[in-house]
């Protein structure tokens, strides 16, 4: 009957250590899957955000007189003169406004502000 219950009990053992290395990858995987989670995250949003942001202040940058840009409002006009903080720009012949810098959206190619009015 002795040798029965060892049979039992060394079953017993050897099934729990099994479980504990089995508990021990189910932890990595847990915390596999946030780092994953932050990495695509990172890639995803976060990287191409800032980039974008990168290149519209280098743009804000050189902004220059002459340039032909779009404010953030779809207005099209041609840069007069630039300040620190804000940009003078000719919408319609004899029409200037002041805007902010951060407001252009975008430089057009030369020729464009012309050509639609």
């Amino acid at each position: 009957m002795e040798s029965l219950l060892n049979f039992f009990i060394r079953d017993a053992a050897a099934q729990t250590a099994t479980g504990a290395t089995a508990d021990g990858a189910m932890g990595l995987m847990n915390l596999l899957f946030p780092i994953i989670l932050i990495a695509a995250f990172y890639f995803l949003l976060i990287r191409p955000q800032t980039k974008r942001a990168k290149e519209h202040k280098q743009m804000v940058d050189g902004l220059k007189k002459g340039d032909e840009i779009v404010t953030g409002g779809g207005v099209l006009a041609r840069i007069t003169d630039v300040g620190d903080n804000f940009v003078q720009a000719e919408i319609a012949d004899g029409v200037q406004i002041r805007v902010q810098k951060q407001a252009v959206g975008s430089l057009m190619p030369k020729g464009t502000f012309k050509g639609n009015l």
